[in-house]
């Protein structure tokens, strides 16, 4: 792979003596050695994805142990959680929709930033 001037990585340009359909006699004589060497290539990155997600679980064995952590990602998904329910009243609002509404933020239904305010009374 070589790189062009706008910085986008291109293929390198085909090899003359490598032309598709030709193969040359050590290949078809023995294809199952090409077959086992693509069975240890599929080995090794098996072996690479295990470690990748030994070392992955590794860091969250350690983020769960830390008390900071847990309370970070708990605000952050809490947040998330706000946000969507904040677009799903305004996508109902703009549809037209008479569903119930899910509360904003502060536990209110006014406060996702609509003109209008419902209130449930029973």
């Amino acid at each position: 792979m070589t790189s062009g001037r706008d910085g986008r990585v291109q293929p390198d340009p085909p090899d003359p003596d490598d032309v598709a359909g030709d193969t040359s006699s050590e290949e078809a004589a023995d294809p199952d050695e090409r077959v086992g060497d693509g069975v240890e290539h599929l080995q090794a990155a098996a072996r690479e994805m295990i470690a990748a997600a030994r070392t992955f679980l590794d860091v969250a064995e350690d983020a769960v142990g830390d008390h900071a952590v847990v309370s970070s990602l708990a605000e952050v998904l809490a947040t998330m959680g706000q946000a969507v329910a904040r677009a799903g009243n305004r996508a109902r609002d703009a549809a037209g929709s008479t569903g119930p509404r899910q509360p904003g933020p502060g536990g209110g239904d006014g406060d996702d930033g609509s003109r209008v305010q419902h209130i449930d009374v029973s």
